[in-house]
């Protein structure tokens, strides 16, 4: 892996940097998750056709640091996206966000003009709220999420979802899942609709129906289902997303 320093977390952020064919495509990870974890599959599958791809860890997830006095709201992790695009020196890329990971590539996106080349989100927050998991975290105050309501979690989870938990800092899992349900202004999904490049929402087969699809939909912002998935897409099925990922990134 690879390593810089976030001006803004303070902190050393790793990734995985897979060579291939240009533009990049950089994943953002969701709530509990890790680039690292979660998407080497998808970016060695065959379907993927050999992309540059850069998979980063969060700030308190995977192999990156996790400090103590980072909010690790979606907005500070929005501008951590913006370094490593900087750090790079990457002037056409793609953004691949998946959950959390979409709402923050959202907000990163709108920074990033001509340089974006286009954005993907897949089943991300769209409005303040949360979702199932989100809530549940932060129905603890966080000290007591801390104290033991992460190894709770960790301990009920039967999913691959408790692997990246465990390498997860209680303290970024509880304030980012306290982000996702106090949502930002405009919301994500007013920004998404506002976003002037080209854009695609991801929604699992098994998730449908959802609310949030017909939102997407009548919003009139283009969408793929990835078969044989529900939420967790990128573990169940790895190269549908890694098709779907490369069907978009095609059409230019």
């Amino acid at each position: 892996m690879q390593t810089f320093t976030s001006p803004s977390a303070r902190c050393h952020l790793f990734y995985h940097d897979f060579p291939g064919h240009t533009p990049a495509c950089l994943f953002v990870h969701g709530l509990g998750c890790a680039g690292s974890y979660e998407y080497p599959r998808v970016a060695a599958d065959p379907a993927f056709a050999g992309r540059h791809a850069i998979l980063l860890d969060l700030a308190g997830s995977g192999y990156s640091e996790r400090p103590r006095d980072f909010s690790y709201t979606t907005t500070a992790h929005a501008r951590t996206i913006l370094e490593l695009v900087d750090h790079l020196g990457l002037h056409d890329l793609y953004l691949y966000g998946h959950s959390m990971g979409g709402s923050i590539a959202i907000e990163a996106a709108a920074h990033l003009g001509n340089r974006l080349r286009g954005l993907i989100v897949s089943e991300c927050n769209l409005t303040a709220g949360g979702g199932t998991y989100s809530r549940a975290i932060a129905a603890y105050r966080e000290e007591d999420y801390i104290a033991h309501g992460h190894a709770a979690l960790i301990a009920q989870e039967t999913s691959p979802w408790a692997g990246s938990l465990r390498s997860s800092a209680p303290w970024a899992v509880w304030r980012s899942a306290r982000s996702l349900i106090d949502g930002v202004e405009p919301d994500w999904l007013t920004r998404l609709s506002a976003l002037p490049q080209r854009k695609t929402f991801l929604v699992g087969a098994n998730t449908l129906p959802d609310a949030d699809y017909e939102r997407i939909r009548a919003a009139h912002i283009p969408t793929a289902i990835i078969p044989a998935a529900g939420h967790a897409m990128s573990w169940e099925n790895p190269g549908g997303l890694a098709a779907a990922l490369t069907a978009f990134m095609d059409e230019t």
